[in-house]
């Protein structure tokens, strides 16, 4: 049984974790029964969260996705059933999915014997008070305390309290790809057509906009979904990530076209007082601006807003944080001292204090909570924690706060080899001392020599394909034979590649092709003009 983190998610104060196989984990506050295990004892550090029965019967399902709220929890099972938990009820099944059938463009589907089909969910959201799920047409469902058009009067939005989940009908005949939501607001990507091609997602918002959150240029609520300009059809960029804070939303994006440069960018709007929008300033925006604080080459994968502050990962390992908590692991160097809030105003990297640059080696994904920041790196083997530990938040079997990530107490690889070299060492007993540790010497220099590899596989991978390196889609040529046989894979790359893809391909190859036919013309100008120098200093004319 493997214990990858594949997928975390992190609420108020409590952090869920997705394993390899299909296992779910959870740890922090446990008042509300937000951590699923039947008590409302805190957890100081990881325990798997029981589902008994199964939504079929069977014993303990499989699950591949996770969502937390404020105070509640999702949890998404292989066969799309939802599962639910918080406000002192055990994980169980959103039977209201079953009974609402599966929707044919977001209509009631019956079978021949009238029977419907129960609804199958791809992914689920939560946030604030609320929950969202994308089923597998592409069709939104929301509930909880949700953004509504209020029954008075059809522009006014107000918040409606549903326990069963609510269609937004409003992306009939398109495709709900990504989703997101605040306390009071939601955010989402949706295809321009009927399906979802790869870059034409428009962006559109509606909720509560007392800050500037829906990014539309002014503050006045929506009670339907409405198109950020930013990010519409005709954008130079392209959204690929979404994630909502209390009052502010981070969108990332890259270009649309690739012009022989990868750009990803970050963009943020909405409340700004502490510094979550990483602008520079306490100020507020309607609008979405750049964070300039990031470097321009930097590719990111990973994006979450806490209540008030934000966090990246990029393909290499790096991490930013910036906004509240008066410096709680965003700005620890702050006074505190007069007007300084110690509030984190520009993006600051976190350092991983166990590898040379500082770089958190083989990322995954990072998750924001109200005052915490959670990290998975290491392929899924090691997870690091920051920000405030009050009920165990952090992971670490303790309660104290945390400048600088920490590790989590996870079980990890490196552990794992540790222990086994041990067991071996302990059985032979016939190595020195001396032969020992330069067996470990050896080890560590391995592990350091693979994880370099991983890094750059991840960086080349995003670059071209856009999405992060996953074992599990790596030929299975590599699997089967000592011999990988580069043009077959290709293509069968090619082969099962959309059109999209394809494209994007090309454009891939075309820049660097004109790159390096224009570094090859500027070698073979300052050749020449160099011949013309030496001919001059000889007295000869070129």
């Amino acid at each position: 049984m493997t214990k990858k983190v594949v997928s975390i998610a992190a609420g108020e104060a409590h952090t869920l974790a997705l394993t390899g196989d299909g296992s779910v984990f959870s740890w922090g506050r446990g008042t509300f029964g937000r951590l699923g295990t039947g008590k409302e004892t805190d957890e100081l550090s990881p325990v798997r969260v029981s589902f008994r029965g199964g939504s079929g019967g069977r014993g303990e399902p499989k699950f591949v996705g996770v969502a937390a709220g404020a105070y509640h929890s999702l949890a998404l099972q292989d066969d799309g059933s939802v599962w639910s938990w918080g406000y002192n009820i055990l994980p169980k099944v959103i039977e209201q999915f079953k009974e609402l059938g599966a929707p044919n463009s977001l209509s009631r589907e019956q079978n021949a014997n009238r029977q419907t089909t129960p609804l199958k969910v791809s992914s689920i959201k939560a946030g604030g008070m609320m929950s969202l799920a994308i089923d597998n047409l592409g069709a939104l469902w929301i509930w909880g305390n949700s953004p509504q058009p209020s029954s008075t009067e059809e522009e006014i939005f107000s918040l409606v309290s549903s326990s069963s989940p609510l269609p937004v009908w409003d992306f009939h005949g398109h495709t709900v790809v990504k989703v997101a939501c605040g306390n009071e607001h939601v955010v989402a990507a949706v295809s321009a057509g009927e399906k979802f091609s790869g870059t034409d997602l428009v962006c559109y918002a509606w909720g509560n906009n007392n800050h500037g959150q829906l990014g539309l240029g002014d503050k006045e609520g929506r009670a339907r979904p409405q198109a950020i300009s930013t990010f519409g059809e005709d954008s130079p960029w392209a959204i690929y990530e979404i994630s909502c804070g209390a009052f502010h939303t981070a969108i990332l994006t890259h270009k649309k076209s690739y012009d022989q440069e990868i750009e990803s960018r970050c963009w943020t709007f909405g409340l700004g007082e502490n510094g979550q929008l990483g602008h520079g300033t306490a100020m507020s925006t309607s609008s979405p601006e750049p964070v300039d604080g990031l470097p321009m080459e930097t590719i990111l994968i990973s994006l979450d807003c806490g209540l008030f502050h934000t966090s990246v990962l990029s393909a290499s390992g790096e991490v930013w944080s910036w906004g509240m908590e008066k410096g709680l692991g965003l700005c620890p160097d702050a006074s505190l001292a007069g007007d300084d809030a110690g509030d984190a105003l520009f993006p600051i990297r976190h350092r991983c204090s166990e590898t040379p640059g500082g770089l958190f080696p083989v990322p995954v994904q990072l998750a924001c909570g109200a005052a915490h920041t959670v990290l998975v790196a290491g392929d899924g083997e090691k997870l690091w924690a920051w920000g405030r530990g009050r009920s165990g938040v952090l992971g670490r079997g303790q309660t104290a706060d945390s400048f600088v990530p920490v590790p989590l107490m996870w079980p990890s690889l490196e552990a794992g080899l540790k222990r086994n070299y041990e067991s071996k060492a302990s059985f032979h007993q016939s190595g020195s001392s001396s032969s020992e540790t330069s067996a470990m010497e050896e080890l560590s220099v391995l592990r350091e020599k693979l994880t370099l590899m991983e890094r750059y596989a991840t960086v080349l991978h995003v670059s071209i394909f856009r999405k992060s390196l996953d074992q599990r889609n790596l030929p299975k040529s590599l699997y089967d034979s000592e011999v990988f046989d580069i043009k077959r894979e290709l293509e069968n790359v090619m082969e099962a590649a959309d059109t999209d893809e394809l494209a994007r391909l090309k454009m891939f190859y075309e820049g660097m092709l004109s790159a390096v036919k224009d570094r090859l013309m500027k070698r073979r100008i300052k050749e020449v003009v160099k011949e013309y120098i030496r001919s001059l200093s000889l007295g000869r004319q070129p």
